[in-house]
């Protein structure tokens, strides 16, 4: 059972998908039901895979590896970290809530809707398992078509526009990474006389030029950057966050962003360590700017969604930043961050969907007050924003602190000007608590809402018992994610040692390379087969 459990994981939203189309769609309660229960059972699984992980054990575990399309090397081959591990009970955590969000403010197309929530699951758990390359890009793909339609059927007035630059954005990028395996592909059958897409041995085993590092690298890294999205690349996280409906955004912060950072930890640093050494400046003020960038626009946003879209750029980049910290510490923050955002941000995204849902508006503006009309409202509120500016004894204080202590032992100044966007994030989001939630109510609207009523408080209460948990006892999480982030860390340091050698560190010069240079392979077993 333990090597169908990560199966059974991946798709049973799928069957629950292909059940829900014998649903008729008179029954929306029926629909809604039957979503909330696959989606509920799909918890369960990733629940016995974080208890039945193994914290002691190095390398993958629940591993699946079965023959697909044998001519052409690719095999049905899954398995999960610590990383993936996270990831996955985050997806599942935030799919329920998600559905219980949907569950009044979709009213129409109900069973399309929850059918690509479902898929949707599906195709976002199955990049954090996949390790064949082939069905990473599949899963890749696949998990475009749900969000494209859930942005474009069910969201705001400029839905359409923001759907199709969704799904541009990330299909540029994704081609470039299709040739980048397609390369791969061919280098491996002519190192190893056999074709595969395996991911594992393909990191183990493939030896690669400098220059071929460098190439891959670049093609893989923007596939990666727009997803996250990195500076400057994130043009269309704003409008797709403001126009997709409340579970669309918190699905696109909580987990789609996180497929990015996981692509660059799970590939890149891997499979191209020399050439991530040669990058790292350059990702780094990437991440800087982000950080930076992303604050100063959320500060002067006038509609409370647009500013949490924005906030998830700055710290999206604090991510980046902790990653190519190249470091222990950098490393883990940065992991550790990816689930703090999805759950503060996420947590956000759902809060403000609950106000729009009373005013049918989301400017700060309109609103003031509101914590007299609905104080329960409001101390969740101040919760999450506390946790998403990093208080301490909350979850966001301690990414934001290892990749900090990260940061500033491999570079002090990326360090002090990184630390700028804590301060940024505390202004910009007090700031907007204050006008919304103090002072007199001003409006005849506002004096008649009603705080938060059972459902909402049980979608809410799972995110807060986590961002005290993470905050306060870290422990169980940094266990499981500890030997993946050694692995890494080990691998960038041997191209350290070997860049270092060959006086490429100091160089940084991305296609400059002489010969002696293109002669250095890493992680080779054997000499390349030139």
């Amino acid at each position: 059972m333990e090597k169908e459990l990560l199966t059974l994981v991946t798709f049973f939203p799928l069957i629950g998908a292909v059940l829900l189309l014998f649903v008729p769609k008179d029954r929306p309660d029926s629909i809604k039901g039957l979503s909330l229960i696959i989606a509920f059972v799909t918890l369960i699984f990733s629940f016995w895979l974080y208890y039945g992980f193994d914290v002691m054990a190095n390398g993958m575990q629940f591993e699946v590896n079965i023959p697909w399309i044998s001519s052409l090397g690719i095999n049905y081959h899954m398995g999960i970290d610590g990383i993936s591990l996270l990831l996955i009970v985050l997806t599942a955590i935030l799919t329920v809530l998600a559905i219980l969000a949907s569950w009044n403010s979709i009213t129409t197309g109900i069973k399309g809707y929850f059918i690509s929530m479902l898929l949707l699951e599906t195709g976002m758990i199955g990049v954090f398992c996949a390790l064949d390359f082939f069905l990473f890009y599949v899963f890749w793909e696949v998990m475009l078509i749900p969000m494209y339609f859930i942005i474009g059927l069910w969201g705001g007035p400029r839905r359409v526009y923001a759907a199709i630059k969704f799904v541009l954005f990330t299909m540029f990028g994704s081609l470039l990474m299709l040739v980048a395996i397609i390369y791969l592909l061919f280098e491996y059958q002519r190192f190893s006389g056999v074709f595969s897409f395996d991911m594992v041995k393909i990191i183990d085993d493939l030896p690669l030029t400098y220059r071929e590092q460098l190439w891959l690298f670049g093609a893989f890294a923007l596939a990666f950057a727009i997803k996250v999205p990195l500076f400057p690349f994130h043009t269309w996280l704003p409008d797709a966050h403001v126009e997709a409906p409340t579970a669309g955004s918190v699905i696109l912060a909580g987990v789609l962003l996180k497929m990015g950072t996981y692509g660059f930890i799970r590939i890149c640093l891997p499979l191209f360590p020399e050439a991530s050494m040669a990058y790292l400046p350059y990702i780094s003020v990437l991440a800087i700017i982000a950080i930076i960038y992303g604050a100063l626009v959320a500060m002067v946003q006038k509609d409370v969604k647009s500013l949490v879209a924005f906030s998830s750029v700055s710290h999206m980049g604090f991510i980046m930043l902790g990653m190519f910290a190249f470091n222990v510490q950098g490393l883990e923050g940065s992991v550790i961050q990816m689930i703090n955002h999805g759950v503060s941000t996420g947590a956000l995204f759902l809060l403000v969907g609950m106000i729009y849902e009373r005013r049918h508006t989301r400017l700060i503006e309109d609103f003031g007050g509101v914590a007299k009309v609905m104080p329960v409202y409001a101390t969740f509120f101040m919760i999450v924003a506390l946790s998403s500016i990093g208080l301490p004894f909350t979850n966001g204080f301690v990414g934001e602190f290892l990749i900090l202590l990260g940061t500033f032992k491999a570079n002090v100044v990326y360090a002090v000007i990184g630390a700028t966007g804590v301060i940024f994030a505390a202004c910009y989001m007090l700031w907007m608590y204050q006008r919304v939630f103090f002072g007199k109510v001003t409006r005849a609207e506002n004096e008649k809402l009603v705080d938060l009523d059972w459902r909402e408080k049980i979608i809410l209460i799972p995110l807060v018992i986590l961002i005290f948990l993470i905050g306060i006892y870290p422990k169980p999480f940094f266990d499981r994610i500890e030997p993946a982030v050694n692995n890494i860390v080990a691998k960038v340091e041997k191209a350290r040692s070997l860049a270092a050698e060959s006086g490429r560190e100091s160089q940084n010069k991305f296609f400059a390379t002489d010969q002696a240079e293109t002669e250095v392979v890493i992680d080779s077993k054997e000499p390349p087969n030139e």
